[in-house]
């Protein structure tokens, strides 16, 4: 009988910026994906007593860990409610309170989300985490991104590297998009092995995530989930920072050029 302990570590990235589309439509649109995402993360914490849970918020000016937090705060248990759940939640939102409330104070939210700084973040503490693991304990770590922000080709190199990175350590990246298709995380997902899905109804935001991303990736394979979408391997110029079809590329550093591009450093 093996003694090894397997623990099922789960990083969310939530999108938080206030400048996406849907969400200057409808501001509560915000808060409805942070509840759907609570009771995501405590389902996950459900499962086994050895899982573990962070969550990431990210938005225009960077990114902080909404939990765990640095200096956790004294929280009284709700009647009736498991202890780490009334953890999780009051954690989690009072931390986005304080997000929230900085940034306001220094500059107005404005701009594309730093989700790769968010995702970088993540697999550091995944890198920190597996370095601190016990002797027998085999950690399995995914990372969660849920966005409604548009493609961003500006942060294209950043998210090549993390992809990789993700790829040489054993780690799933899913992503969870709530308005349009994102064919860079797209990429991530596919070379990773994680599921992508950009959800047709936000009313039933909570119901895609348990059913798609709350599995883990062993057990994926055998239940019935939406067929994987054609992804765009597209890559995007260094200079215009816009996907191209045909361009050239770098024998040293390997960035994408359009022809006219080559021909101004030539």
């Amino acid at each position: 009988m093996s003694n090894e302990i397997e623990t099922s570590l789960l990083i969310i990235v939530l999108d938080v910026n206030p400048v996406q589309r849907i969400v200057k439509q409808e501001t509560r649109i915000l808060t409805q994906c942070l509840d759907s995402t609570i009771v995501f993360a405590n389902a996950h914490l459900m499962q086994s007593s050895n899982n573990q849970l962070a969550m990431i918020a990210c938005h225009s000016h960077g990114a902080k860990f909404l939990y765990p937090c640095e200096k956790p705060v004294e929280i009284r248990q709700i009647d009736g409610q498991y202890e780490k759940f009334t953890m999780v939640e009051r954690t989690v939102r009072q931390q986005l309170q304080q997000v929230i409330n900085e940034i306001s104070m220094d500059k107005p939210l404005n701009g594309e989300s730093l989700i790769s700084g968010a995702l970088t973040m993540a697999l550091c503490y995944i890198a920190r985490l597996e370095r601190e693991k016990v002797a027998g304990q085999k950690l399995y770590s995914r990372i969660l991104t849920i966005t409604a922000s548009n493609d961003s080709a500006t942060q294209y190199m950043n998210y090549m590297n993390i992809f990789f990175t993700a790829q040489k350590m054993g780690v799933i990246l899913d992503v969870c998009s709530l308005d349009q298709e994102l064919t860079l995380l797209q990429q991530g997902c596919d070379i990773t092995g994680g599921n992508y899905l950009k959800v047709p109804q936000l009313s039933g935001l909570l119901q895609y995530l348990l059913w798609i991303f709350l599995p883990d990736p062993s057990i994926r394979s055998k239940l019935v989930l939406p067929p994987p979408v054609k992804v765009d391997y597209r890559a995007a110029c260094f200079c215009h920072q816009e996907l191209i079809d045909i361009g050239y590329v770098c024998s040293v550093c390997l960035s994408t050029q359009y022809s006219k591009c080559l021909d101004l450093y030539l």
